[in-house]
């Protein structure tokens, strides 16, 4: 049988085994696989009855903590609006980690439709978003965020009509009083939105509480955020319900994930499928919402559906309706990352399975501390056992594909992600033959959180201590061995560079990440012969990666090959948010091919990213005179300033300029430009036919 003939099959199977899993999925939850539960398209409620809707995010807040359902810790606000409206005790993330959660929140869909499995994607355009669906029914959309995941070039600003990710200087995040404050000064427009997204992102480590939290929760800093978020929510509401008291008013506050805090062995969170980092706060509230609790799970997925429904657009998922099927969950950092087992859970009726590997099963009703696994003593549903083993596949399925990675991260926003802890992965994980199972791993989170922020931090010497005791510990961790060989490269220590580069090649030899960091190491030592190809395969499969379109520029600089610095500049320009730097340098490039309209243009584009940092005024100025636009000539060389090594002949070319203008103090400029001029500009003023009969030598 011939190797074509055996791909076929293969690829005929996959197909199969994919229409298979999506029947049997739709099958098994019919509202999965229809957005609005199978009812034609509504238009909304009319402009009178529509309500004004609230919906508050609180970042990595665990539900157990707030003091809805605790004593350590006052959330008088919260405590206050679960009073008046309905708390769901058994609401669920859709995975622990910021912006995959929030991904669900906006879609109504799982990781594994959404495509979002890690922060630091985007969010394709292809996805129909809670705003856009807003937007189409009359709502203006406004959104304050507060964490750097969820910054606007991560997709999810699309749709809203005001999208302040605003972060001060390079800060990953902002504090609860200062987002409050900018959506407290924008509702009290008269034409501000009445659909309101804010986020508190406080709660994610570090916890560093301002007084008085800090002080009165000297012992438990992570409450005392939470505590510190409350009084935030409290003004937030405040304001809220005032601006829109003369019409319906709905409010949801809902958390994107939890915190392990230490429960079976997890400080942080993204790593687990246990209740601390799964289980979040949900309150619904407002006109014609019975107060009350509702013992049921539901997933943060439902937002989408239930601010739909509040805007007269029914939806079977709503919180609203008794839905009652299994909550879906996912954790897949481990899998992505170090190619340990890959982690789903489900909920039903107080039911919770988790599949890693192993089998776990809880009666969160009589051990919500997930102490006793129940697993094969006793009967499951089966409704349960179809739904977790139905969304593993699938979800294997959409992991194994790598067409969501980073490809247009700057190293930048890549070094600002992982500073937050979070690595995202490029590539086809590989799932070793005997992988552990995360919750067997528990002992390695530290150091690899440890060992993640000396490397972020750039302490590479205590990086490579750490991921060596790890790699020591799991000789099969992929990340750890690649980290090791960046470290290894970034400290001078070539040949141990090179060495761990080849074992993460060993390990997962299909990793567009260590393709590129090994082509970085190459470009550091000025060897672009072996750097080049790596890049070029990079950029094959990824062609938007940021970083390697970077490196190739650096080669064909040094190559001095201008043809290949300028397609990839164009590439860098095309995806780059603020390319600046580039477009000087394409500036330049067209300019000394002779292209003026080209060079205009990139120099043009550049002065408006680059603002007082621009300083290729003379260029431009010199290319306005060459295209015969003389009035932006005149503006661009009165900017050259006198500390600049062109002055002469910014001097030359603006009298130049000044005299085809006819400006009544032309000769002045002339004479400024002698007087101040070097030999090389007094020679060309002498000869140039523009300035004769001018006594340009006479003071």
């Amino acid at each position: 049988m011939t190797r074509q003939v055996v791909s076929a099959r293969t690829a005929q199977r996959r197909v199969l085994r994919k229409i298979v899993l999506l029947v049997s999925w739709c099958v098994l939850l019919p509202t999965a696989c229809s957005r609005d539960g199978g009812e034609s398209p509504a238009k909304g409620l009319p402009d009178s009855e529509r309500p004004a809707v609230l919906l508050i995010t609180l970042d990595t807040t665990r539900a157990d903590r707030l003091g809805i359902e605790s004593s350590a810790v006052e959330t008088p606000n919260l405590n206050a609006l679960a009073d008046r409206g309905r708390y769901f005790t058994e609401a669920y993330s859709t995975t622990p980690t910021t912006l995959p959660s929030h991904t669900s929140m906006m879609t109504g869909s799982y990781p594994m439709e959404h495509g979002i499995r890690e922060n630091g994607r985007r969010v394709g355009d292809q996805l129909e978003l809670l705003a856009v669906r807003l937007k189409g029914l009359g709502y203006k959309t406004a959104a304050f965020v507060s964490g750097f995941p969820l910054a606007r070039q991560f997709g999810l600003a699309r749709g809203f009509d005001t999208y302040d990710d605003t972060l001060a200087g390079h800060s990953n995040e902002r504090d609860a009083a200062a987002t409050t404050n900018a959506a407290l000064d924008y509702i009290s427009q008269p034409e501000s939105a009445d659909f309101l997204w804010v986020h508190y992102f406080d709660a994610h480590a570090p916890y560093e509480p301002p007084e008085p939290f800090r002080s009165q929760y000297a012992d438990d800093l992570y409450s005392g955020e939470l505590a510190y978020i409350d009084s935030e929510v409290g003004r937030l509401l405040t304001a809220f319900e005032a601006r829109f008291e003369n019409r319906p008013q709905k409010i949801l506050v809902v958390g994107d994930h939890g915190e392990g805090l230490g429960d079976h062995g997890e400080a942080l969170h993204g790593n687990l499928l246990y209740q601390g980092t799964m289980r979040v706060p949900m309150i619904i509230a407002g006109d014609d919402i019975a107060p009350g609790k509702v013992e049921r799970a539901v997933s943060v997925r439902q937002v989408f559906d239930t601010v739909l429904d509040w805007a007269g657009v029914p939806h079977e998922r709503s919180l609203l309706g008794a839905n009652s099927g299994p909550v879906l969950g996912e954790a897949l950092k481990p899998y992505l990352q170090y190619g340990w087992q890959p982690q789903f859970m489900a909920v039903l009726d107080g039911i919770k399975m988790i599949q890693s590997g192993d089998l776990e099963v809880f009666d969160l009703r009589s051990d919500p501390d997930e102490i006793n696994n129940l697993a094969g003593s006793i009967d499951l549903a089966p409704e349960l056992q179809g739904a977790i083993s139905n969304y593993a596949a699938r979800a294997l399925d959409e992991a194994d594909d790598p067409s969501g990675a980073q490809e247009s991260l700057s190293q930048q926003t890549v070094d600002r992600l992982a500073s937050l802890g979070y690595i995202g992965s490029s590539g086809r994980p590989v799932l070793r033959a005997v992988a552990p199972n995360p919750k067997d791993m528990v002992h390695l989170y530290s150091d690899l959180d440890i060992g993640s922020g000396y490397f972020t931090s750039g302490n590479y010497d205590a990086a490579i201590e750490v991921f060596g005791r790890i790699l020591e510990a799991d000789p099969y961790n992929f990340m750890a061995a690649m980290r090791l060989a960046v470290a290894n490269s970034v400290t001078d220590r070539p040949e141990q560079a090179q060495a761990y580069f080849e074992r993460a090649r060993s390990i997962n030899p299909s990793s567009v990440d260590l393709r590129h960091y090994h082509a970085m190491h190459y470009l550091r030592n000025q060897q672009w012969n072996l750097a080049e190809p790596l890049f070029e395969s990079v950029l094959a499969e990824m062609p938007d990666r940021l970083p390697a379109l970077e490196g190739l520029a650096t080669i064909y600089t040094r190559q001095r090959n201008d043809e290949k610095i300028l397609q990839v500049l164009e590439k860098i320009v095309a995806i780059k948010p603020s390319p600046g730097v580039e477009l000087v340098r394409l500036g330049q490039l067209h300019m000394a091919q002779g292209d003026t309209a080209a060079a205009i243009g990139a120099f043009e584009r550049a002065s408006r990213i680059l603002g007082r940092r621009f300083g290729q005024d003379l260029e431009l100025g010199v290319l306005y005179l060459a295209d015969r636009q003389f009035e932006k000539a005149a503006i661009s060389l009165d900017k050259v300033t006198r500390v600049h090594p062109g002055y002469a002949m910014a001097l030359f070319k603006r009298a130049q300029v000044s005299v085809l203008l006819n400006e009544a103090d032309r000769e002045s400029k002339v004479r400024l430009a002698w007087q101040r001029g070097d030999n090389t500009t007094r020679r060309l003023i002498a000869s140039e036919k523009l300035f004769r009969g001018i006594d340009y030598r006479s003071q």
